[in-house]
């Protein structure tokens, strides 16, 4: 069962996380002896912090450079149109864009801010038509990313101790 609120995590939950988060394909006997706990009890509290919903899912990482897709845009959009009938078009129309791989709503003078990741400028053309093709937005702007300073899947997990 998922919960929405906020989950009371002790200091064991908190190293779990940590170091799923390091690296989710390590074996339940290693993450054990990482945090300190028995196999048997890693693994409890494991399938505890999923059924919450805390570890949505496992994933492996990859190098978009290695694949072809060293390019990183951030697209600011902003339109007039602010009902559901547009928002529910133009979340269907993003998701079917597979470049697109972070989609916000935003506040302040942004409506939503996309993240795309793509080969090269012309790729990115192409993702923009599509973009621009799906619903009628106000304004497009692309922010190319020159250099990426820090990339991070980790959150930092806070503790019953830390509130």
């Amino acid at each position: 069962m998922v919960q929405n609120h906020h989950a009371n995590l002790d200091r064991l939950d908190a190293r779990i996380l940590a170091a799923v988060q390091a690296d989710a394909g390590q074996a339940i006997a290693d993450l054990a002896a990482t945090v300190g706990l028995s196999a048997n009890a890693c693994w409890r509290r494991v399938k505890r912090l999923e059924e919450l919903g805390i570890i949505r899912g496992r994933v492996a990482l990859l190098d978009p450079e290695k694949i072809g897709l060293g390019v990183t845009v951030f697209v600011a959009v902003r339109t007039n149109e602010h009902n559901d009938v547009w928002l529910r078009q133009f979340a269907e129309a993003v998701q079917q864009i597979p470049e697109v791989v972070e989609f916000y709503r935003m506040s302040g003078d942004i409506d939503y801010l996309l993240k795309v990741v793509v080969g090269d400028i012309g790729h990115y053309d192409r993702v923009y038509k599509r973009l621009i093709k799906s619903v009628k937005l106000t304004d497009v702007s692309s922010s190319f990313a020159m250099e990426q300073m820090k990339y991070t899947t980790a959150l930092p997990v806070p503790t019953t101790s830390d509130t």
